[in-house]
């Protein structure tokens, strides 16, 4: 893995920047004490709500179980809540749609379910990212760790509607200029500004005082008797008096509106209202202006897509095992909306224009859905061309809404989450990005992480063995010869121990045991001349570049490689 420089050591007081950038192009939040439908948007979001975000992404995320955060967690958090964020704000532009939403009862005379009409508000965002820096922070390499782990993990900041990129800026990123900072002083900074207020946590040493002197005030009102046991009642009392405040900051953060509601809290415990300064016109409104599309737009490598569901529930996506029908039914999609005004581009059909399959060395389109966070489920789709995806291409991926899934009651949604080169990864940011290197970084040494099946029938000798095939995919596709080709599954001798004779670790273990269950044989297309799947082991004389796809369905997912550990 890369080495990281980060923008805050252990060894002194620095500057802590976050970035977030907003793939769909979208951020929901209502500021706090406002109803959604006076249409008003949270900018930037409340430092409040970005420590309740990281908190939540540790439950999700498995960081941590039901008993709550970690020690480094719980003083990352007290960190970050005794002092109060700055921004950089991007320009955002607000908007809305308006919905008819049923209500559950029928009209009397109409017999016809009523509806209320709600407001849906949101900043629509371009390619930029929003920036929060703490100016003066100390964070040890413990902490710096699992606040960098917290934000990679983030999946929205607001509403869910909200899909967000997280990052910890290193040192040495350039910081756009401060444009948002909170109120210190009383003094207006000048024309061109408007105040907002924002909710933010105090810091942990005012809510331990700010907690004993108002216990000390309940309690008052329920004394103890000096001359004789208290009674059961007088005690339940001071009990349930005492449960209406929070054991600490950190609990405050985690109780929800019901909760501080029931209690008769008007705002949560913990917090407090800041004014921030930001530009007037944070928010434009108004028609925004239509772009013009530039028809020259330089052709990429790579362009990646989110796969979510409305319930965003991760284990309602597709099953890794249906690689391959995923990506023809992503393929039939991408095809049909690039015919609606010309011919689909050769780069998305595999075939010229008298309708010939393309020759040469697989330099059109391979849509390979990815399983980035290892859950068993698929999340993302990259779409990558050797040849590069020109402009008609982009269009058409970029126009892809949805897909849909095999037993699926609703389709499943997609969002474009990056495009660029495969080669530096600079299309996406943190924990994915990574996952991401790994199918694309230089390495000599390869494994399967979705079955190769073979091109042509399996024989025990000659040019068409398992290894023999290999080594003519890898040769078709202007890859250097390899220096051994292992077969690692199905191995015969069924223990513990490879052919190789290394150990096959547990990752390992589970991922080609899924092999069998895979979707071999595509809908549409020729059907395989061998209906299995083998788990292959590459090693090169240098390192190599990826992606590498190889074998019967390597345009859909099969037969994809990442780079281990050279041994």
């Amino acid at each position: 893995m890369m080495q990281t420089k980060w923008r805050v050591t252990a060894s002194r007081v620095m500057p802590l920047s976050l970035a977030f950038r907003f793939p769909a192009g979208r951020y929901h939040a209502t500021p706090f004490g406002h109803h959604v439908n006076e249409g008003l948007i949270e900018w930037p979001p409340s430092p409040w709500r970005i420590l309740r975000a990281l908190i939540s992404v540790g439950y999700t995320s498995g960081a941590w179980n039901g008993t709550g955060p970690l020690a480094a967690a719980r003083s990352l958090v007290e960190k970050l809540s005794a002092e109060l964020p700055c921004y950089h704000l991007p320009s955002v532009v607000g908007t809305h749609s308006r919905h008819y939403m049923p209500v559950g009862e029928l009209d009397n005379k109409t017999k016809i379910e009523k509806t209320t009409l709600v407001f849906d508000t949101w900043a629509r965002i371009e390619d930029q990212e929003l920036i929060a820096t703490w100016r003066d922070m100390r964070l040890d390499d413990t902490e710096l760790s699992t606040l960098s782990s917290l934000v990679e993990r983030l999946n929205y900041l607001g509403r869910s509607e909200s899909w967000v990129e997280g990052r910890v800026m290193r040192k040495g990123d350039p910081i756009p200029e401060i444009n948002c900072f909170h109120e210190q002083t009383g003094e207006m900074p000048g024309r061109g500004w408007e105040q907002v207020p924002l909710l933010a946590a105090v810091s942990t040493a005012d809510f331990s005082l700010w907690k004993a002197k108002q216990l000390e005030q309940v309690l008052a009102d329920l004394p103890l008797p000096d001359n004789r046991k208290p009674s059961q009642t007088l005690l339940r009392k001071r009990e349930e008096a005492a449960k209406s405040y929070p054991k600490d900051l950190l609990a405050c953060l985690q109780k929800d509106t019901t909760w501080w509601r029931s209690h008769g809290w008007s705002q949560p415990p913990g917090s407090r209202r800041v004014f921030y300064w930001r530009p007037s016109g944070s928010i434009a409104v108004g028609t925004p202006k239509v772009k013009r599309v530039d028809q020259r737009k330089q052709p990429v490598e790579a362009m990646l897509l989110s796969l979510t569901n409305a319930s965003r529930n991760d284990h309602a996506l597709p099953p890794v095992t249906r690689t391959l029908p995923q990506a023809e039914l992503l393929h039939r999609a991408l095809v049909s909306i690039a015919s609606r005004n010309n011919a689909p581009p050769p780069e998305l059909t595999g075939r010229d224009e008298n309708r010939r399959p393309l020759r040469g060395p697989h330099e059109h389109a391979h849509i390979n859905p990815l399983d980035l966070d290892d859950d068993g489920h698929l999340d993302h789709i990259l779409v990558w061309a050797p040849g590069r995806l020109g402009s008609d291409a982009q269009a058409a991926v970029r126009s892809a809404r949805r897909t849909f899934t095999k037993g699926g009651i609703e389709p499943l949604r997609l969002a474009l989450g990056g495009a660029g080169d495969l080669a530096d990864s600079a299309f996406l940011h943190g924990f994915y990005g990574r996952r991401i290197a790994q199918l694309t970084n230089k390495a000599s040494v390869w494994k399967s992480i979705t079955p190769f099946v073979p091109p042509r029938h399996v024989k025990a000798h000659g040019k068409n063995t398992i290894e023999g095939q290999v080594r003519a995919e890898l040769q078709s596709r202007k890859f250097p010869e390899p220096a051994a080709v292992h077969q690692l599954a199905p191995v015969f001798n069924l223990g513990n121990v490879s052919e190789l004779g290394e150990r096959v670790t547990e990752s390992d273990q589970i991922t080609w045991s899924r092999f069998r269950h895979f979707v071999l044989v595509r809908r549409d297309g020729p059907k395989p001349p061998v209906n299995f799947g083998f788990a292959i082991q590459l090693e090169f004389e240098r390192p190599v570049s990826g992606p590498i796809a190889l074998g019967y369905g390597s345009h859909f997912g099969l037969g994809l490689f990442e780079w281990c550990v050279d041994r």
